[in-house]
């Protein structure tokens, strides 16, 4: 058995592939989803320190909400990726469109987010594994 942080379908790949990629470009900065679901303290707290945090699921299982809720983290903003209309399989082949579609998604949750002051470079997105 394999086990990832980053989900066992598409959708959880997708999301850290854009994350990966809003990294990489400077719009935020990912997190370590296990070490927060570890209840590791540094993770924790690093994460509680954020500005603002956008969590990332691949579907509505929860996951990636489910364990910062265990930790007492609230992001203050958060996507379901089935809720953007990609559709949740086993195919591992990304393809550019849809990683796109998750990074556009994400920059709108931000700038759409409770208290948003359009400074989008100040998220953090919890949906991966260092």
């Amino acid at each position: 058995m394999i086990l990832s942080c980053s989900g066992g379908s598409n959708v959880g790949q997708l999301a850290n592939q854009a994350a990966a990629e809003l990294t990489q470009e400077g719009f935020g900065k990912m997190f370590c989803l296990a070490g927060i679901g570890g209840h590791l303290s540094g993770f924790v707290q690093s994460a509680k320190d954020v500005p603002a945090m956008v969590a990332i699921d691949g579907c509505s299982v929860g996951c990636a909400k489910a364990m910062l809720e265990h930790a007492e983290i609230s992001p203050s903003s958060y996507l379901v990726l089935t809720d953007e209309g990609i559709e949740k399989n086993k195919n591992f082949k990304l393809e550019r469109t849809d990683i796109e579609k998750v990074k556009n998604a994400v920059k709108r949750v931000v700038s759409d987010g409770p208290g948003s002051n359009g400074n989008s470079a100040k998220a953090s997105c919890g949906c991966s594994c260092c």
